[in-house]
């Protein structure tokens, strides 16, 4: 990383007394900015401090003296010295005179990328965000420069107040090989933008302070025609940017959703949610806390969905120190953002355990799956009443109404009172049939169960079970036990149907399994077949299925045989979900402990 600031053309246009003090200042290369301001001291500002220069106020013709050194002021109040990178801004009084002086050090930082050089090469569009003063557009500079001349890309930088590329007709050498086009008047900046893409083919367009509602539509209307954008917006974090009406377009904007009845039971919310209303314009977002020290959403959309429901993002927190070393860790999770959650709509509260407890995450928080352990299965007991078991079919004899009461009562234990795979043991040679004795294939009636992750076991198993869509048609449920619980009507469809309901804790494989198996009267006990890894595996690649077979030998070589536990090699955190999920299928329990990317899974014997 090396800098170039051309801080002497700077200097030479202040007044002799301030320039000789700068010269011969111990902090000169640390300047950040002069402000001369009429009838009041000149101030120099660096990093951790201000001093001031003279003892004598600044008078019209010391303004005048800088102002005749410099180029022509713009519509907003911005010039620069031709060929570098600095800034003048002027503050005018009602007259329209100018009465203060910014005169703000540019400097091409070569090198200051390399934290998200990765991202850039990605060819997706990227958004830097942070307060005025932290490096955004210096960093943006560099992006172009790489872009255009590492990564030979046609570079089109929109350069509104000739801040990126400097002033004058020749742009500043930081650029490299992209191309600058200025813009007349700042209003006419959309408008520059999507001249930019009709006439000069840009494979990248680059913008530097998106601030208008017309700008962030052009870069949407940009970004549909397949050019990557590259911009930055004023706005400490992207919850800034949600809550901007003007901008939260560039994140995918927010609508007020109304849900129906069912919806909103199913997700535990109000009726009235906020939801995204479109795919983000930029598909990553760097937050620029300091300038070595950048938060990353390597996907903004999931990330504004999680804001909207009430849950913290895990976003990359990235910093490089001295050396140049960058260091890759995931940024501390704060607690959980309410404020769009409960918003004019008081909207999307948060989603619901079940949800959250299928992802694994090396985050902070509750859950069981966020803590990297499984939960035990549960013991169980026989029904108290002496009738039918409570995961086995709740209405295997004819309906009397004059009993209805106990099938309310028997769903109610079906949700606390679990039994034991010792009470199983009558039940391990039934034939396989319908639990009414119907005729296979069995036609399943799915509710608030992943449709898609069903669906795979039966193919993959080979189970005679058909999904069907109608509750009229089925011979059987398949419900989520959280959302049966408060779901009176499909309790009562199915009572009056005489239909069987079975539920699982959680939208899982393992749990889908069982109750599958269970459905069709399968004793998983007695069958000595080995576990079909490709159930758990996501993608079915080598890897995926190496782990899970490094999990499976675990198991029954070690932990059942010997009962030791069993610590396995470092996966990553989507790996270590589905071993976690195998281990479940044995009824086992296993935990995740380390520190990335040292992380693995420990086994532990029943």
């Amino acid at each position: 990383m090396y800098i170039t600031d051309d801080l002497n053309q700077l200097l030479e246009i202040l007044p002799e007394e301030i320039r000789l003090r700068l010269e011969s200042h111990p902090q000169k290369n640390a300047l950040i900015e002069v402000v001369l301001d009429l009838g009041r001291r000149p101030e120099a500002r660096f990093p951790n401090q201000a001093e001031y220069l003279s003892e004598t106020p600044i008078s019209s013709g010391d303004l005048r003296y800088c102002i005749d050194r410099i180029g022509h002021f713009s519509g907003d109040n911005r010039a620069g010295i031709e060929k570098t990178l600095h800034r003048i801004s002027a503050i005018r009084n009602r007259m329209g005179e100018v009465i203060g002086l910014t005169c703000r050090v540019g400097r091409a930082v070569y090198g200051t990328i390399g934290m998200i050089r990765d991202l850039v090469e990605t060819g997706k569009s990227i958004l830097m965000l942070g307060r005025p003063g932290v490096g955004k557009t210096t960093a943006l500079r560099e992006i172009a420069r790489v872009l255009a001349d590492e990564l030979n890309k046609r570079v089109v930088i929109i350069d509104t107040s000739n801040e990126i590329a400097g002033d004058g007709d020749v742009p500043h050498p930081a650029i490299g090989r992209a191309r600058r086009m200025q813009v007349a008047r700042p209003e006419l900046q959309h408008q520059v933008m999507i001249e930019a893409v009709e006439n000069h083919m840009p494979e990248v367009i680059v913008i530097d302070e998106i601030g208008t509602e017309l700008e962030a539509m052009a870069a949407r209307t940009i970004a549909e025609r397949g050019v990557q954008l590259v911009g930055t917006a004023h706005g400490n974090r992207i919850e800034n940017l949600m809550k901007n009406p003007t901008l939260s377009d560039l994140v995918g904007g927010i609508q007020s959703v109304t849900l129906g009845d069912e919806e909103a039971r199913r997700r535990g919310s109000q009726k009235s949610v906020l939801e995204r209303k479109a795919p983000p314009t930029f598909d990553i977002a760097v937050e620029m806390l300091e300038r070595h020290k950048w938060v990353v959403h390597e996907n903004v959309s999931d990330t504004v969905d999680m804001l909207l429901r009430g849950r913290q993002p895990n976003p990359q927190l990235r910093t490089v120190d001295s050396a140049g070393n960058v260091s890759i860790t995931r940024e501390a999770p704060t607690p959980p953002n309410r404020s769009f959650a409960n918003s004019e709509a008081r909207a999307a509260s948060p989603l619901s355990q079940g949800s959250l407890s299928s992802r694994e995450s090396s985050r902070g928080g509750g859950g069981w799956r966020m803590s990297g352990q499984m939960t035990p299965l549960p013991s169980y007991t026989r029904n108290e009443l002496g009738g039918p078991l409570p995961n086995e079919p709740l209405s295997l004899a004819p309906y009397q109404p004059a009993e209805g009461q106990n099938f309310d009562r028997l769903l109610n234990e079906s949700f606390e009172n679990p039994f034991s795979q010792d009470d199983l043991e009558p039940f391990a040679d039934i034939p396989a049939a319908g639990p009414n004795g119907e005729d296979l294939p069995l036609h399943v009636y799915p509710y608030a169960v992943s449709r898609h992750m069903v669906d795979q076991i039966i193919r993959t198993m080979n189970l005679p079970i058909v999904l069907t869509k109608d509750v009229d048609s089925a011979d059987t449920v398949l419900a989520l036990r959280s959302h049966i619980k408060n779901h009176s009507k499909l309790r009562h469809m199915a009572k009056s149907r005489q239909l069987a309901i079975y539920t699982v804790k959680a939208n899982n494989m393992p749990q889908i399994i069982r109750a599958l198996q269970r459905m069709l009267r399968i004793d998983t006990r007695s069958q000595e077949e080995p576990v079909n890894l490709s159930l758990f595996s996501q993608s079915g690649d080598e890897d995926e299925l190496e782990a899970l077979e490094e999990a499976r030998l675990a198991v029954e070589q070690i932990v059942i045989p010997k009962g030791q536990p069993v610590e396995l090699l470092p996966r990553s955190a989507k790996v270590r979900k589905m071993q976690h999920e195998l281990v479940e299928h044995y009824r086992l329990k296993s935990s995740s402990f380390g520190e990335e990317p040292n992380r693995r899974l420990r086994i532990y014997p029943a």
